[in-house]
């Protein structure tokens, strides 16, 4: 199985992402994910001294210092969702782990969906985040089982935002940056923590451009990649300040006589605050370089 990456064509910029293992390839030629709604992913911790009013604070300034926040927090556990829908098929790709912000680096198991035939036959595939890097295990057919794929992801054009399955949970808070139309929706109540509802349109530009060093290489190529820079979003946050949910929805353009543009739809929970986090990246000898097998 191969990573389907976007591809110009034609000379217009077109979109076909593979999905991780190849296995949520959609009948258009292309990997969707989306989103569930998390609601019973846990709380964690008190706000203590650093506690905001965010709801009193400019919308666009709250989500400005959103990442900056999470990198202050440290650790924290995570539950992700992607979702897409194309030939009358909804594929579904979840993931859990933990991930430091400080760092920028995670660990996280994807579960992919079950096949045509309902047969759960996938094995979990185990990701390791990085700056500028992917690292994947059980990643296709022909990789050994000790052996990890490594992906720079600074050379995917979606800037792995959707191909490893996973939206990197650094980079899904820095797509908070300048963002356009922000309007605060309200409070509400997030697996029991109270939480401050945002509403508004990302721009993959110029988000590349405020985001951190880590984080500007692998979203300059998704700016570059995505049929449109705009990225509606729905964020959630407690009283201080931590992004505690975010949900992004991501649209990019088909190649072939059946070219459409299709939607997908990636959400992040955090919770558990404060948690340990040790990532250990795989040395060179335990990099897979031969070829990955479709199917």
């Amino acid at each position: 199985m191969v990573v389907q990456q976007y591809r110009d064509g034609g000379g217009a910029r077109a979109a076909r992402v593979l999905a991780v293992a190849g296995v949520i390839a959609v009948t258009a030629g292309c990997v969707g994910a989306d989103g569930g709604s998390g609601g019973s992913t846990g709380g964690g911790g008190s706000h203590g001294s650093g506690q905001r009013a965010v709801a009193a604070e400019r919308p666009l300034d709250t989500l400005d210092r959103a990442a900056d926040v999470l990198a202050e927090a440290g650790g924290a556990e995570a539950r992700t969702s992607m979702e897409t829908a194309a030939g009358g098929t909804r594929v579904t790709i979840r993931g859990q782990g933990v991930y430091d912000f400080r760092t920028q680096t995670g660990r996280l198991k994807v579960v992919l969906p079950t096949d045509a035939a309902g047969a759960d036959d996938h094995r979990p595939i185990t990701e390791l985040l990085a700056p500028g890097a992917l690292y994947m295990k059980n990643r296709g057919a022909g990789v050994p089982d000790h052996k990890w794929v490594r992906i720079d992801t600074t050379a995917l054009k979606d800037g792995n935002l959707l191909t490893g399955g996973v939206t990197d949970p650094m980079a899904a808070a820095e797509l908070l940056r300048d963002a356009g139309d922000v309007t605060y929706v309200g409070k509400s109540e997030l697996a029991g923590v109270t939480v401050h509802h945002y509403r508004g349109v990302a721009d993959l530009g110029r988000a590349a451009r405020a985001a951190s060093p880590q984080s500007r290489g692998a979203l300059s190529a998704a700016a570059k990649g995505f049929s449109r820079d705009a990225v509606p979003f729905d964020a959630y946050l407690d009283d201080a300040g931590r992004l505690r949910k975010v949900r992004h929805r991501f649209t990019f353009a088909t190649e072939g006589q059946e070219a459409a543009e299709v939607t997908v739809v990636s959400t992040l929970l955090l919770y558990g605050f404060g948690a340990p986090v040790a990532v250990k990246l795989p040395d060179e000898d335990d990099i897979y370089t031969g070829e990955i097998r479709q199917g």
